[in-house]
C-alpha cells in the first residue's frame, strides 16, 4: 500500500479478497478497512470513480476550503467517529470533537454564489451524488461539512460493508497508560449490522458487546479471525448476541469441538469454519444436530473424513443449499456419496482442495444434484476431460464452474463444455494443457460473461484474439498469459469496448 506520488490520483485502498484497506495511521490508532461483499465489485471498488459534474468549478477547485485528499488515511477513530488526537483525521466526528483549527465548514461558508453553495449542500442531489463514491471516498468525504455527514451516515450509504477491527484499534491509550475501549457510536449511526474482529481475546468481545450499541439485536453477522476465543467466550458471545444469525471462525484455535456444542444456536443459518485446529468430525455433528436452520456451510478442516458428511439431518437436507468444502483433504468419493445422499438441494457446492476426489465423484454430484448453479472443482489434480462430460451432460442449470489449476484438462474437456448454454462463468486459471484450438470451442458460448484464462502457458496471441467473438463478455481475466501482449489489450479495446480485461 502506498499514499499518492507523483499526481496519482488512485486511492491509497488495493482490493484484496473484498477488502479494503485504509492505511495505518501516523497517530498510533492503526487501521480499519471495509470489506465489501460480491466478488465482481472487488475489482472496481477502488477505480476512479465516475461522478456526475454536479459540483461547480468554483467549489471543486476551491484551495480555501477543507476538504482532505481522498488519498488521505483514515484511522479507526476517525471511520467511527469519534474524538481522536489532533493529527488524526476527522472522518465523521462532531463538530464539538475537531480541534479548532480544522473545524468543519457551516454550508455558509462554503465558497462560491449563494446559488452555488445552495447546489453543494442540496441533500437531494448529495443523496444521488454520493452513490457515485467508493467506501473509501465517503469517509473522506464525510469530513467536509455536517451537511455531508449528515447525509453520508444514513444507513443506506453502508448496506453490505463490513467493518473489519483489529484488537489494537479497540482502545485508546490514556495518559497514565491505561487503555479505554473507542466509542463505537459513529458505527452505530450509519447502521452496521456486521463486524469482523481480528485478534480478539473473550474479554475483547465482552468489551465490544457492552460498547456497541446495537450488539445485543441489531448485529446480524460476526467473523472472528486469528483471535483467541475460547470455549467460554465463543458461548458468551452467542449467548449475549441475539442477533447473530451468520458467524465465521477463522484462524481460532484456542475453542475446541466442546465449545460448538455448547454455543451453537438454532438461530444461526450460516457459518463458516476455517484453519482451526481442533475441528474435525464431532464439530460436523454438532453442526448438524445444533442448526436444524442451517443454508450455508464454509469448512476448511484437514482433520473431516468421509464419515462427517453424513451426519446431516433430513431437515437440512432440505434447507441447505450452499456447501464450501476447502482444502478437506480427507474426503474422498465415499464422502461424495455421502454428501450428494444427505444435502440433495444442493445449488451451490465447492469441493476445491478436496485432492482426494476423482471423476467418479464429479459424476456422483452431476448425477444427483441437478440443481447446481455455482461449482468448484479448483486445486482437484485427479479430475479430467471425463469429469467435465459428465457435468456437460447433467447440470444443465450450472452458471458458474471454477477449474483453476486442474492441469489434466484438455481442449477436449471444453469442447464438452462449448455445449453448456446456461454457463456465465468459467474460470481456468493456470489449465496448463489448454492450448489455442480449446479456446475455439468456447466462441460458440454466447451466454458467457466472465472468462479467465490466467496463467495458461500454452495460449498465443492469435488464439486469444479470437475472443473478440464473445461480444457479450463483461470480464476477461489474462494475467500471466505469455499471449498477452500490449497489442493485444489495445485490441481488444476497440473490439470488446464493454468488456473489463484483466491484464
Amino acid at each position: 500500500m502506498s499514499n499518492q506520488r507523483n499526481g496519482d490520483t488512485k486511492p491509497p485502498c488495493l482490493p484484496r479478497n473484498g477488502l479494503v484497506k485504509i492505511p495505518t495511521q501516523p497517530n498510533g490508532l492503526g487501521s480499519a478497512s471495509i470489506t465489501k461483499g460480491t466478488p465482481a465489485v472487488k475489482n472496481r471498488l477502488c477505480q476512479p470513480s465516475s461522478v456526475p459534474a454536479i459540483l461547480s468549478p468554483a467549489l471543486a477547485n476551491h484551495s480555501d476550503l477543507p476538504i482532505p485528499s481522498l488519498a488521505s488515511p483514515l484511522s479507526l477513530a476517525a471511520l467511527a467517529g469519534v474524538s481522536s488526537p489532533p493529527s488524526a483525521s476527522l472522518v465523521g466526528l462532531n463538530s464539538s470533537e475537531a480541534s479548532p483549527g480544522k473545524e468543519q465548514p457551516s454550508p455558509e461558508r462554503l465558497p462560491g454564489s449563494p446559488s452555488e453553495r445552495q447546489l453543494a449542500v442540496d441533500e437531494k442531489i448529495l443523496n444521488r451524488l454520493f452513490w457515485y463514491f467508493s467506501a473509501c471516498e465517503k469517509c473522506v468525504l464525510a469530513q467536509v461539512c455536517k451537511v455531508w455527514r449528515r447525509v453520508l451516515y444514513q444507513p443506506k450509504f453502508w448496506v453490505g460493508l463490513t467493518p473489519v477491527l483489529h484488537t489494537k484499534e479497540l482502545y485508546n491509550i490514556l495518559p497514565g497508560g491505561e487503555k479505554e475501549f473507542v466509542s463505537l457510536q459513529g458505527f452505530a449511526v450509519r447502521g452496521f449490522d456486521g463486524f469482523c474482529l481480528v485478534g480478539v481475546s473473550d474479554l475483547d468481545i465482552c468489551e465490544f458487546i457492552d460498547n456497541y450499541p446495537l450488539s445485543k439485536k441489531g448485529v446480524k453477522s460476526m467473523s472472528l479471525k486469528r483471535s483467541t476465543i475460547t470455549d467460554a467466550g465463543l458461548e458468551v458471545m452467542l449467548e449475549q448476541m441475539q442477533g447473530v444469525v451468520r458467524l465465521e471462525l477463522s484462524g481460532c484455535n484456542d475453542f475446541t469441538e466442546a465449545g460448538l456444542w455448547s454455543s451453537l444456536n438454532a438461530r444461526i443459518t450460516a457459518l463458516s469454519v476455517s484453519d482451526c485446529i481442533n475441528v474435525a468430525d464431532d464439530a460436523i455433528a454438532a453442526i448438524s444436530q445444533l442448526l436444524p436452520n442451517l443454508t450455508e456451510l464454509n469448512l476448511q478442516a484437514y482433520h473431516v473424513t468421509d464419515t462427517a458428511l453424513a451426519y446431516f439431518t433430513a431437515k437440512q437436507g432440505y434447507t441447505t443449499h450452499t456447501l464450501r468444502l476447502n482444502s478437506c483433504w480427507e474426503i474422498t468419493n465415499h464422502g461424495v456419496v455421502n454428501m450428494v445422499h444427505s444435502l440433495p438441494n444442493l445449488s451451490v457446492l465447492s469441493l476445491s482442495g478436496c485432492s482426494k476426489v476423482t471423476d467418479d465423484g464429479v459424476e456422483l454430484v452431476a448425477e444427483n444434484l441437478r440443481k447446481l448453479r455455482s461449482l468448484d472443482l479448483s486445486w482437484c489434480p485427479r479430475i479430467t476431460d471425463m469429469a467435465l462430460e459428465y457435468i456437460a451432460c447433467d447440470l444443465h442449470k450450472l452458471e458458474e464452474l471454477v477449474l483453476d489449476r486442474c492441469v489434466r484438462i484438455t481442449d477436449t474437456g471444453l469442447s464438452y463444455l462449448s455445449t453448456m448454454s446456461s454457463l456465465r462463468s468459467l474460470y481456468l486459471r493456470w489449465c496448463c494443457q489448454v492450448q489455442d484450438f480449446g479456446l475455439k470451442h468456447l466462441l460458440s458460448m454466447g451466454s458467457l460473461r466472465l472468462l479467465s484464462l490466467a496463467g495458461c502457458p500454452l495460449l498465443t496471441t492469435t488464439g486469444l484474439s479470437g475472443l473478440v467473438q464473445l461480444q457479450e463478455l463483461e470480464e476477461l481475466e489474462l494475467t500471466n498469459c505469455p499471449g498477452a501482449t500490449p497489442e493485444l489489450f489495445k485490441y481488444f479495446s476497440q473490439h470488446l469496448p464493454c468488456c473489463m480485461v484483466i491484464e
